[in-house]
């Protein structure tokens, strides 16, 4: 589904360290070093006329219940004419690094809350990012089952919630094809200037932007 990108649109991001990547806690003038300062720039520049808005609200660490539970004070309260999603990879890091039961019912139950009260109170457009994980650690072969299920979840949010999908973890996969994981990752989950530029290329490219 392509974005329909109106004048002064107000765009959200929202996710964990990803989309944080350093940003300005006390000011929106700095959206932090990853792809969504690379968004913002990009953005700006084809769209001059539009006057397109950013705001950062990633946070380091989140898993879904935390990006549930500061939805309504950090996304619902701007009013924003558009929604960018990237979260999951800390629920299943949390799941091995604290030995947790898998949570998948609670995990889809408050996606799907944070989509609907979005859709309900601004009829803003979503954008949902894949979470992704690259082959960079041996011990990741055993996180790969778990994140696929999430992933599974997120993609059928997306088709149930008609929002622009980013499949991140296959673009991620194709990209190691042509340079090893650790090109576009430090570590299989965070990226390299490379790997948040591919995201933001991603982005731009299942948006229609």
């Amino acid at each position: 589904m392509s974005m329909q990108l109106k004048e002064n649109s107000l765009i959200v991001f929202q996710g964990d360290s990803i989309t944080d990547a350093g940003r300005e806690r006390e000011k929106d003038t700095f959206m932090g070093a990853g792809y969504v300062f690379m968004l913002s720039a990009l953005l700006a520049a084809r769209y001059p006329g539009k006057n397109p808005r950013f705001i950062n609200r990633g946070l380091g660490g989140d898993t879904v219940q935390a990006l549930y539970e500061r939805w309504e004070q950090d996304c619902l309260v701007y009013k924003p004419d558009v929604v960018s999603i990237l979260i999951g990879i800390n629920d299943t890091w949390r799941r091995f690094s604290e030995n947790r039961e898998p949570d998948l019912g609670r995990f889809e139950a408050m996606y799907r809350e944070m989509l609907t009260g979005t859709q309900e109170r601004s009829g803003a457009q979503l954008v949902i990012i894949e979470p992704f994980l690259l082959t960079n650690r041996e011990n990741y072969k055993e996180w790969r089952m778990d994140l696929d299920a999430r992933i599974d979840i997120i993609r059928g949010l997306a088709a149930e919630f008609h929002t622009c999908y980013v499949p991140m973890d296959g673009i991620m996969a194709q990209a190691c094809t042509k340079a090893d994981a650790s090109y576009w990752s430090t570590d299989g989950v965070h990226l390299t200037p490379a790997g948040h530029a591919l995201l933001a290329q991603s982005w731009l490219a299942s948006a229609g932007l």
